[in-house]
């Protein structure tokens, strides 16, 4: 297994995954200076010539949300997701698709202090943030005391606000990062 990589960008989100995962895989750096990411080898594996992207045998992944979901049902002794059938499989994967089109644009408009208009097709970022804190409940993780992809996934992205300097300003999601970056394998920026 391959995970292309930089430590300034989304595979950061990948690694903690394979991390989690237990798994054994190889690092290929991407230099984005000297574009490596628009090489015409790597746009074979990742046509949007972005990171993360992963290789595992035949199958090459792209976007932090599939490269999640393929290992965390690659890996399943690893226990990141409910299993099909199980009664939280429907809200984990809803989380999991939030994550990257509601969660991430939201907060990239706060950070960038853009309105967040009805037309762009996602929610403004103190909607986002009621609704993880509604879904994180009084639990550790999003589903209680299991930790899963959904973790890593909504994780990632409080993570890089607070690399960026800033905090969600909630107690309950401040709480939940700082348990998230306190895990032996959590994911590391820079």
């Amino acid at each position: 297994m391959k995970l292309y990589f930089n430590p300034r960008s989304r595979a950061t989100i990948a690694k903690w995954m394979l991390d989690e995962c237990g798994a054994q895989y190889e690092i290929v750096p991407i230099d984005f200076e000297k574009k490596e990411n628009k090489s015409p080898d790597f746009l074979k594996i990742n046509p949007a010539g972005k990171l993360p992207a992963l290789v595992d045998g035949d199958e090459r992944l792209f976007e932090s949300a599939a490269i999640c979901l393929y290992l965390a049902d690659r890996f399943p002794e690893a226990q990141l997701a409910p299993k099909p059938g199980d009664k939280d499989r429907g809200r984990y994967l809803s989380l999991m698709v939030y994550s990257s089109s509601q969660l991430e644009p939201a907060m990239g408009d706060h950070m960038l202090k853009l309105p967040t208009g009805a037309a762009r097709g996602w929610t403004d970022f103190e909607t986002a943030l009621n609704v993880v804190e509604g879904e994180l409940g009084a639990g550790p993780y999003l589903f209680g005391e299991r930790f899963t992809a959904a973790d890593v996934m909504i994780g990632s992205m409080f993570i890089w606000l607070r690399l960026f300097g800033s905090k969600t300003g909630r107690p309950a999601l401040d709480a939940y990062v700082d348990r998230l970056l306190a895990r032996p394998k959590a994911m590391k920026l820079g």
